[in-house]
């Protein structure tokens, strides 16, 4: 192991057809005439990380928890912890507050369905989509009685997401709740995309600055067979590329640093 410091695993619980770079060729109105393929890689996630003892969080999106109760009573019943996802998987910049609470809710109400209400602590908003413009989101989290976000990438420069000036570290909001920021870089496509001595050397830096990283995957990303779709030549690109190696990179990650649930962290950091 590299560090003593436990880092934050997250795992944000989409099928390949709910993803932004689908957005415009599969609207949710569409999703239920898609192939559901999540229970493959889930059980991988889930024999890996039985594997290495390490407990994560799985941001769960509502419609999935609707028509996958199985499947996330599972990994509630192996032991991880279960956030919020969203309904739908729409971004925040895309709604108001008011409809943002209506996805909340019909999330909650799907998830809570399958897991205890007080077993959900946290969310991630779909595509990291709090940014300053939707920080009233934050706000709404709170009054839902949601005790942390992990949704804010402090960096500029992605089209959809990304907060300048937001702290790197783990801190209380005055909207009334805490933040466990994303790491920049670490987990997806920069995952797939980048060499994997990168991704460690990222887990390093924010270790050596005595600061938890927060990595994050997709199940999607470990299925190298899913439906070949096409789309515009970069969302093609950021999606498929790297999928055939996510397995064994995933393997070499959890071999190399210490990872805990976001709740596992908060603790160990006085939270």
């Amino acid at each position: 192991m590299n560090s003593e410091i436990l880092n934050v695993f997250t795992v944000d619980v989409e099928d390949w057809f709910c993803v932004r770079n689908m957005e415009a060729v599969f609207p949710p109105s569409t999703w239920d005439d898609r192939e559901l393929r999540l229970e493959g890689p889930v059980a991988f996630l889930l024999a890996l990380l039985k594997k290495h003892g390490v407990r994560a969080t799985f941001f769960v999106l509502g419609w999935i928890a609707d028509r996958c109760p199985g499947l996330v009573r599972g990994i509630y019943d192996a032991g991880h912890e279960i956030g919020l996802h969203g309904y739908e998987h729409r971004r925040l910049t895309a709604m108001t507050r008011e409809t943002f609470e209506t996805d909340l809710r019909r999330a909650f109400d799907a998830v809570t369905r399958i897991v205890p209400r007080n077993a959900i602590a946290g969310y991630r908003a779909p595509s990291f989509s709090v940014v300053e413009k939707t920080a009233w989101a934050l706000e709404s989290l709170a009054s839902f009685g949601l005790r942390y976000d992990s949704s804010i990438v402090p960096f500029s420069g992605h089209p959809d997401y990304g907060w300048k000036n937001c702290p790197v570290g783990i801190h209380r909001r005055s909207e009334g709740i805490l933040e466990i920021p994303v790491t920049p870089w670490l987990g997806g496509g920069y995952f797939r995309l980048l060499p994997g001595f990168l991704s460690g050397w990222i887990l390093k830096w924010a270790n050596w600055r005595g600061r938890p990283a927060v990595f994050y995957i997709h199940p999607w990303e470990l299925d190298p067979e899913q439906p070949r779709i096409r789309l515009p030549l970069v969302r093609y690109f950021r999606h498929y590329v790297g999928l055939s190696g996510t397995k064994m990179n995933l393997e070499r990650l959890l071999s190399s640093f210490r990872f805990g649930s976001a709740e596992e962290v908060l603790k160990a950091n006085g939270f």
